[in-house]
């Protein structure tokens, strides 16, 4: 009996990983919990939204890719501040301020994902 308990906590523990909850250590500054609320107002998109933190030029970055066609995707500082759109928009080439994003980022963690379908 001890045991079925202790496997009924280890699931309920794990459970809340799913359905959008951030897949590595949440290690997540404050203000990404209002991008991923705007991003859970939004009807799901189709790949599913994803945030991913890097290291760039020595920095902890937050990449929210495209979802979309001509949308672009943003690249954030760790303070929230935007610091480029990398790609998208209606060149598909983003605004052009970090060209090299996609060839020096580094170390990829999956903060979350959208789980809705």
């Amino acid at each position: 009996m001890k045991h079925a308990v202790a496997v009924v906590i280890s699931i309920a523990g794990i459970a809340p990983a799913c359905g959008g909850a951030p897949t590595a250590p949440d290690t997540s500054p404050s203000w990404l919990s209002a991008v991923i609320a705007q991003m859970r107002d939004r009807p799901a998109a189709n790949p599913p939204a994803v945030i991913a933190r890097y290291v760039y030029n020595g920095q902890t970055v937050y990449f929210v890719p495209q979802r979309c066609c001509d949308i672009a995707s943003v690249l954030y500082s760790a303070t929230g501040s935007v610091i480029c759109h990398p790609d998208g928009g209606f060149t598909g080439r983003g605004d052009g301020q970090c060209p090299d994003f996609f060839e020096q980022r580094k170390e990829e963690h999956i903060i979350w994902r959208d789980a809705r379908r």
